[in-house]
């Protein structure tokens, strides 16, 4: 990993320099870090957010203090996902025990 001389943040390869994702100040690439340099093509299944219709919420937590927007029933399963910042709260989704309804809450 290399961090910008001139803000301080990451930066990521473009060819044979290094590019500020906050400024776009441009370095050369650290020869001494190069052989170490991970890139990735796609993105892991660890990190996918289940989203089909027919996913298996079942085995999961439920929630009794919502209520589903298109049936009214009041349980709902959930599972709770880091998806911004670690310093921002977690998304709750939940999928409706009644009808399979499908939403999300932001704390």
């Amino acid at each position: 990993m290399q961090f910008c001389d001139e803000c301080g943040s990451m930066m990521h390869a473009d060819g044979e320099e290094m590019v500020c994702s906050s400024c776009g100040a441009t370095q050369r690439k650290d020869e001494t870090l190069a052989e170490s340099f991970v890139s990735t093509e796609s993105q892991s299944e660890d990190d996918v957010i289940e989203s089909s219709a027919d996913a298996d919420f079942e085995g999961k937590p439920t929630a009794e203090d919502v209520t589903c927007e298109e049936c009214g029933h009041g349980v709902a399963w959930y599972t709770i996902k880091q998806t911004g910042a670690a310093d921002e709260p977690p998304t709750r989704f939940f999928k409706c025990k009644e009808c399979g309804y499908r939403w999300r809450e932001y704390s």
